[in-house]
């Protein structure tokens, strides 16, 4: 048995219960990035806020990702792309953590 989540309900779950994971753009782009990821495979995603806080990551600049991940490896966006999930909303994005 599974629900329908939309946008709405998606954002103020996370507004409501963990507000200090993503921005209210994140979580838009969030949920754009797993909504097409969801058309784009044809797999339907099970709404697991916990684990979409464990497993993605919102940067506003590549200064803040370099915090966590070696500059040297990742030195521009095109090497994020080759090695995740990376989304992009505005000055800020989305990576799928790993």
């Amino acid at each position: 048995m599974k629900n329908t989540i939309y946008e709405y309900e998606f954002c103020d779950w996370f507004l409501k219960n963990r507000p200090n994971n993503f921005s209210f753009n994140g979580l838009k782009a969030l949920y754009d990035m797993l909504t097409n990821y969801e058309e784009d495979t044809g797999e339907e995603l099970e709404f697991d806020p916990i684990s979409f806080c464990c497993e993605y990551s919102e940067y506003e600049t590549m200064e803040e990702f370099w915090q966590d991940y070696d500059k040297e490896d990742y030195p521009d966006e095109q090497s994020i792309m080759d090695a995740t999930l990376y989304w992009a909303f505005g000055d800020s994005f989305i990576i799928q953590q790993f």
